[in-house]
């Protein structure tokens, strides 16, 4: 195993910077979604009673962005522990797979919330 290139471990030093680095960007991050939520609260109070729909929708939206975000931070987490090349391999890979499938179901989700409140909110007046 002595002679295979990509089989290191990760020095703790580096490793500290790591966690450290990661700290900072997750309260930058925390910061931003405090700012985003207070903007769609603005909105909301601002909207229209055609735009009740909105709410909804922005609501679903913050809280997949804040489910993707928390997501991002468990994955970043657990790649800084990576112990070798390969277990950074398989967490990409089990990211990736899990964060396309909870993208699809929440598109999905957004669509059918847009798709009602337009259809609510556009019917012929009879």
């Amino acid at each position: 195993m002595a002679n295979e290139p990509w089989n290191f471990e990760v020095p703790t030093q580096l490793r500290q910077l790591a966690e450290q680095s990661l700290e900072q960007a997750r309260k930058a991050v925390d910061g931003f979604m405090t700012a985003a939520q207070k903007a769609v609260t603005t909105a909301e109070a601002q909207a229209t009673a055609a735009q009740s729909g909105a709410k909804n929708v922005g609501q679903k939206a913050m809280t997949f962005a804040e489910q993707n975000v928390a997501n991002s931070f468990a994955f970043a987490e657990r790649l800084v522990r990576a112990k070798d090349i390969q277990e950074v391999m398989a967490l990409q890979q089990e990211f990736l797979q899990s964060q396309m499938a909870a993208m699809s179901e929440q598109a999905k989700d957004i669509g059918s919330a847009a798709t009602k409140t337009a259809m609510e909110n556009f019917k012929p007046k009879a």
